[in-house]
């Protein structure tokens, strides 16, 4: 897959700076891949669309990660906890700053290229939400970056499909959890053109045998977000039930496991985009992307959903 092929214009006043009101108002374009049929309803009429079908989710939870440094003025983001106090993260500005030097509660121990460092965190992560760049507008309530059922904190950005979920709505369902804590491959741009030269380093993924267990057996599955759908595809390739997962899903892709996604609207060049391509289908989704545009979805993170069955 190319790179152009991840291309769309955006109305930029459609990425949504906020969340809704309530968590379960955010529409919904429900999209049926055998008939082609296209319905416009809300998020609160998720359980009409799924049935009896079994929602799997991704229980991680967000670290207050970004942390502001004063001097040289910048900051970093916390990637992943790779030892006790020890962590990787994004740094910047990088050529300003010095392996060795502690700047406030961070003690920078080698830079890794492309603005990523090795670095100890002195103290507990006590930053900022980590909100994505393009969201500019202050966040009354940092818990709207987390999910209602998010359990174990490790992650670097939101599993954002399943912040539309309130735990009324929840009751509604049939649900099953899985972690994965979403790090720098499911934030991070591609860069090269050809998608196969794109490099993954991997997130950090468990399930338990039970839930693993409910997944095989049931007659039908929704997966809430792209993270979701890695972790399943990557238990159907008969890999631990925990470990780390590199899995790249692109047009092309055989899916083993999931029969149907609940995913946000993602950004152009992005391997999430990629991901809803190769299960929607790469001309299906351009449309459904132009028509979500059309019809003034909301876009990204806070934006709406979309669930392809």
């Amino acid at each position: 897959m190319k790179l152009s092929e991840l291309e769309y214009d955006l109305p930029p006043e459609l990425v949504a700076q906020q969340p809704a009101r309530r968590r379960d108002e955010s529409r919904l374009l429900v999209y049926e891949r055998a008939t082609g049929a296209v319905r416009h309803r809300t998020f609160a009429d998720l359980p009409e669309e799924v049935g009896e079908r079994l929602v799997v989710v991704n229980d991680t939870r967000v670290v207050p990660a970004r942390i502001r440094l004063e001097r040289p003025r910048g900051e970093v983001l916390l990637v992943e906890q790779l030892n006790g106090d020890v962590w990787e993260g994004l740094a910047r500005p990088t050529r300003r700053l010095r392996p060795g030097r502690r700047y406030g509660e961070v003690e920078l121990l080698e830079h890794l290229g492309g603005g990523r460092w090795r670095l100890r965190l002195h103290g507990e992560p006590a930053g900022e939400p980590p909100l994505p760049p393009y969201i500019v507008e202050p966040l009354a309530d940092p818990e709207r970056y987390q999910t209602v059922y998010a359990r174990e904190a490790g992650s670097a950005a939101a599993p954002t499909a399943g912040l539309h979920f309130t735990p009324e709505l929840l009751e509604r369902l049939d649900v099953e959890r899985v972690t994965l804590h979403v790090g720098l491959d499911t934030f991070r741009p591609v860069a090269v053109e050809d998608l196969d030269d794109h490099e993954l380093h991997g997130e950090r993924y468990a399930v338990t045998s039970f839930a693993w267990q409910r997944v095989r057996e049931a007659p039908g599955l929704v997966a809430v977000g792209t993270t979701t759908v890695r972790v399943l595809e990557t238990l159907a390739g008969d890999a631990p039930l925990q470990g780390r997962t590199d899995l790249f899903v692109t047009p092309g892709f055989e899916f083993r496991c999931v029969g149907a996604l609940l995913t946000n609207f993602h950004l152009p060049r992005s391997t999430l985009l990629a991901l809803v391509m190769a299960f929607a289908g790469v001309e299906e989704t351009r449309e459904l992307y132009r028509l979500a545009i059309e019809e003034r979805y909301r876009f990204y993170s806070f934006g709406d959903a979309m669930l392809v069955l």
